[in-house]
């Protein structure tokens, strides 16, 4: 699996005005639940796992990647995408304040780690953390990204 197979076009929203990490966490568990590849409950356990282990998610400055158990939940492997208009810390000690959220959803322990690997080189690119950032609406993120996946390939 790439991560154009992982990503849900559906599920990626730009700059979105929230106020908490719980109000991302349900934002971006509920595009996954509107794409039909989680299950109501995932959303809730997306968020147990960010009390239970804290804010680890936070992979890097400014970017988190949430996610739960498959058997909490996934239908199919997805990855939904918030960008927020404003930081919001969700108590990283050195990665906080967050502005890019990704919700994962995989439904075993390993289908997902190619897509995850490409993602993780495209986050280390400052051109990628650009389009992320600096688009301002939901489409133009979308086809943005799409577009850098395919002409880095």
């Amino acid at each position: 699996m790439n991560l154009k197979d992982l990503l849900v076009s559906d599920a990626i929203v730009a700059k979105l005005d929230l106020l908490s990490r719980d109000q991302v966490i349900e934002k971006a568990g509920g595009l996954l639940v509107s794409a039909g590849t989680v299950l109501p409950q995932y959303i809730e356990a997306m968020r147990k796992v960010m009390e239970d282990l804290g804010p680890y998610c936070v992979i890097a400055p400014g970017i988190a990647l949430l996610h739960a158990r498959p058997e909490n939940g996934v239908i199919r492997s997805s990855l939904a995408l918030v960008t927020l208009k404003h930081p919001i810390c969700f108590g990283h000690s050195t990665n906080d304040p967050v502005d890019l959220a990704f919700a994962l959803a995989a439904n075993d322990k390993k289908s997902h780690i190619d897509a995850l690997a490409e993602l993780a080189g495209y986050l280390s690119e400052s051109n990628f953390l650009r389009v992320l950032r600096e688009n301002t609406n939901s489409l133009s993120l979308k086809n943005s990204i799409f577009s850098y996946i395919d002409n880095r390939k």
